[in-house]
């Protein structure tokens, strides 16, 4: 049975995901990713964690469609069985998302639901799916956004659906105490990554925008990130819970 700390990380091939599993593995922490379709992509960033010298491990999963959550959790429990010979997890980051800007005034029905789907219905219950597997001890932490804290035009349904994550937060420090679970919430300002790539290369002026509203000067990156998830991962953050860590270099202050 292996002694090592196992981290779950939801999108975890690219982006915001990525970099956390990477600084995740460098604590020490071995790490399952999950991705939603690009199979080499995530088989990659297994291997760049085990050569940092940790045990990793890939696994498909749309986190809209909770009908797949009970096979999910199945393969899950498979494999921390024939991998790490335990049945349960320690911490789990619930980083997966997916990027809509919609004016409200056009906001369709189909964008609402499929940023509820993944942003907060899917969390809500891949969360429940897998209390049984969250070991006595372990850490849930959710990513926000620095869009619950102000209003950027564009955005009022991703940021209502992280709004309501954040309550949920709450919620689940509450109710999980009694296992020694805590949960907190990553809130980062806008990062450069693929996932905001559209925005940036759509607006020439954006970079220096950000810029000019982020005390620090610039926008962030995924280094900016990762490394406050890793560290909700460790014994240092063993006493912070219900709390949310906005990690946007000082945007609208």
């Amino acid at each position: 049975m292996s002694t090592n700390k196992i981290a779950l990380i939801t999108g975890g091939s690219r982006g915001l995901g990525k970099n956390a599993a990477l600084k995740i593995a460098s604590k020490g922490i071995d790490v399952i990713i999950t991705y939603r379709s690009k199979q080499e992509e995530a088989e990659e960033i297994v291997k760049q964690i085990e050569a940092l010298g940790q045990n990793a491990a890939a696994l498909q999963l749309d986190t809209g469609k909770v009908a797949s959550f009970g096979e999910f959790q199945e393969q899950l429990s498979q494999l921390l069985q024939s991998k790490w010979g335990r049945p349960s997890f320690d911490f789990l980051v619930n980083n997966a998302g997916i990027d809509a800007a919609s004016p409200f005034a056009q906001t369709t029905e189909e964008d609402f639901d499929n940023l509820f789907n993944v942003h907060f219905k899917g969390v809500y219950f891949l969360t429940q799916k897998l209390l049984g597997t969250i070991a006595d001890g372990g850490r849930i932490i959710n990513l926000s956004t620095g869009l619950t804290r102000f209003a950027t035009p564009g955005y009022a349904a991703y940021a209502s659906m992280k709004g309501a994550i954040e309550v949920f937060t709450k919620y689940l420090a509450k109710e999980l105490g009694s296992r020694g679970i805590a949960a907190n919430l990553v809130a980062p300002g806008i990062i450069e990554t693929d996932f905001t790539k559209k925005a940036f290369d759509s607006h020439p002026d954006m970079h220096k925008f950000i810029s000019s509203i982020t005390s620090l000067g610039r926008p962030g990156v995924p280094d900016d990130i990762g490394g406050i998830i890793a560290f909700l991962c460790t014994d240092d953050a063993r006493w912070i819970n219900a709390q949310r860590i906005e990690a946007s270099g000082g945007m609208f202050l």
